[in-house]
């Protein structure tokens, strides 16, 4: 018979997090599957488990290595799938596997625990009661960046995203050029020594400090792009083109970031920066 992939989730700092369940997979398992396998290793000699073994299941794993373990388990080997930090397979290179695992018929078993996701959600007090949605890490640049702030903008519900501590105060100074009075809430090194959770409106956010330290999740409250764009008329989205286009950006890139910030349609802006770019040139 083939074995089971327990998806484990695992403490995001506070090790008294992990549940009594978790532990007694990661024992009973045949072997663990980790994003990093030294972290993981430290884990399990905290927990008294010694000459466990260990596969390495990282961003760079190659499908190979993704075969090789769902090989394992229909042979009948039972995994655990660890992450770094939290619930596998969110925003994590776990998800691989699980689909891989479902697509050869093997079972997954999930063994909830800690999630940075939630614990940021319920600690903003920005949670509305009616879903939020979890964007993960945006595209750090391009199009790709554009977009994945335009999908945030234009999300009414609330919004979980991680970030890297490097980057967090340049995409809350980018989220709050599109929605300075957004209501968010930084919270950072969660469930550790210096957890920290600063409420406030993303321009506030923006303004807060100059750099952020430490595991970072941003968490966005509920919002109207409907309810903003009744604040902006036309001469204000105008006098602001005016602005952007002094600075050289691309047409495109300006459409982008005052279809966000007004919630106006990408389409109409970006004829109005067209309009007024040709009037520069007469």
């Amino acid at each position: 018979m083939a074995g089971e992939l327990f998806v484990v989730a695992t403490p995001i700092g506070n090790l008294a997090d992990l549940t009594l369940r978790a532990i007694e997979v990661l024992k009973a398992s045949t072997r663990v599957a980790a994003e990093d396998t030294r972290r993981t290793r430290q884990l399990l000699s905290h927990l008294g488990i010694e000459g466990k073994p260990l596969d390495a299941l990282h961003a760079h794993s190659s499908d190979r290595d993704v075969a090789r373990l769902v090989a394992r388990l229909e042979a009948g080997d039972s995994i655990a799938l660890v992450t770094d930090a939290g619930t596998p397979a969110v925003s994590d290179p776990g998800d691989a596997l699980v689909k891989a695992a479902i697509t050869a018929g093997v079972r997954i078993v999930p063994i909830p625990g800690p999630s940075a996701v939630l614990a940021a959600l319920v600690a903003s007090g920005l949670a509305s009661g009616v879903g939020f949605r979890f964007v993960g890490f945006l595209p750090r640049e391009g199009a790709a960046r554009r977009d994945g702030i335009a999908t945030v903008c234009a999300t009414p519900e609330p919004v979980v995203l991680f970030e890297s501590p490097e980057r967090t105060q340049a995409t809350l100074a980018e989220l709050a050029d599109a929605m300075p009075d957004r209501p968010a809430c930084v919270a950072r090194e969660l469930t550790k020594l210096h957890e920290e959770v600063v409420r406030g409106s993303l321009a506030s956010l923006a303004n807060d400090r100059e750099s952020w330290r430490g595991e970072v999740a941003i968490v966005l409250g509920a919002w109207s792009r409907e309810a903003n764009a009744e604040h902006i008329d036309a001469a204000a989205i105008d006098e602001r083109i005016e602005r952007e286009l002094v600075t050289g950006a691309h047409a495109k890139t300006i459409a982008d970031a005052i279809a966000a910030w007004s919630g106006r349609p990408r389409r109409e802006v970006y004829e109005r920066v067209v309009r007024l770019k040709s009037a520069r040139r007469t």
